[in-house]
């Protein structure tokens, strides 16, 4: 089994793993149990970049705040040192009005919720987990500086970001001396490629790493769903309105068209549509690390025989090919999703 192996986070000098293990579903469609058990297997293949976020599980209710992160951080214990530690932050915390969005008020409280529920003094990278309209971007940004100041969080980023709005940012917080957001979170995947018109370019010229989310479409790519007989009860798909905005995005003609013709491609090749939908991601040059989530621990070879697939530059030019149209699609950015 080939390691994930390191690379550097954009232009900090921290080196993280090459893949980031996703938490979405741990606590939901994942039991405790299986998701300790994911974790342990993670740990072992060198996956110590583990991602999740104050409203994890995907799917869950208000009533539901923070129980990724408390499972997380049941599973943390003596382990805190070797593993890079990454949450995200907007979603509601709390009945109260302020207890949403990227107000300095509620950053401030929901980091020290997150440290609270994870066991830990610190956050390495702390994510805006999208925008926000109604708060003053140089409030949420001197209120980052303040968490990064004071210990609490090493390093930030933002999810869902498009391109100029974290061009926005860059810009401020260069001019005020405030914290770069250092990382973005894309969805980019073979079906949704939109990213490659403005985001990516822009993350390139300005050195922010890439963290790439979907790379499976919610489980599509791996070519297991019949388009005809709708999404299974289990899926991602069936899990609350999160579901229904999985529905809408892939659950289409054209990506089950693309899904058909990759398949095809994967056969021909020796490997399966999962193992090179996830190859691909690994090795797009402008994605420092995709994050995948799994929901079952089998899942997990996936990543390993991704990490170890090599087929020749004309079976990736097919792919290219056959996926190009998913290049054109505008930026769609549904908040509540990742």
């Amino acid at each position: 089994m080939t390691s994930p192996g390191s690379v550097l986070l954009g232009d900090t000098g921290v080196r993280v793993p090459r893949v980031v293990l996703g938490t979405a579903t741990f606590g939901l469609q994942c039991s405790e149990e299986t998701s300790r058990e994911i974790l342990d297997r993670a740990f072992e293949r060198g996956l110590t970049w583990l991602d999740t976020a104050t409203s994890y599980p995907l799917g869950s209710g208000a009533e539901s705040v923070g129980v990724t992160e408390t499972l997380l951080g049941r599973w943390l214990a003596g382990r805190r040192d070797r593993v890079f530690l990454a949450t995200k932050v907007y979603n509601r915390t709390g009945p109260s009005p302020w207890q949403l969005g990227l107000s300095r008020k509620h950053l401030l409280s929901a980091v020290d919720g997150s440290l609270a529920r994870l066991g830990t003094d610190h956050i390495d990278l702390l994510q805006l987990h999208r925008f926000d309209r109604s708060t003053p971007l140089e409030e949420t940004l001197s209120a980052l500086d303040t968490l990064v100041r004071s210990g609490k969080v090493r390093y930030v980023g933002c999810c869902n970001f498009l391109a100029y709005q974290l061009a926005q940012a860059l810009v401020l917080g260069e001019l005020r001396g405030l914290p770069k957001l250092h990382t973005v979170q894309l969805r980019y995947s073979l079906v949704r490629r939109g990213a490659e018109i403005e985001a990516l370019r822009l993350c390139r010229e300005q050195n922010v790493a890439v963290l790439a989310f979907n790379l499976l479409a919610g489980g599509v790519l791996t070519g297991k769903y019949d388009r005809r007989q709708g999404p299974p009860p289990e899926s991602r798909f069936a899990v609350g309105a999160a579901g229904q905005r999985y529905t809408r995005r892939y659950w289409t003609d054209e990506t089950f068209d693309t899904v058909d013709a990759l398949g095809s491609i994967a056969r021909r090749a020796g490997t399966t549509l999962a193992v090179l939908a996830t190859a691909w991601g690994i090795r797009q040059p402008d994605v420092t690390a995709p994050i995948v989530g799994v929901s079952r621990v089998s899942q997990l070879d996936t990543v390993t025989d991704a990490l170890d697939l090599t087929l020749p530059d004309d079976v990736w030019d097919e792919v290219d090919r056959v996926t190009v149209n998913h290049r054109h699609q505008s930026e769609e950015i549904d908040f509540e999703s990742s």
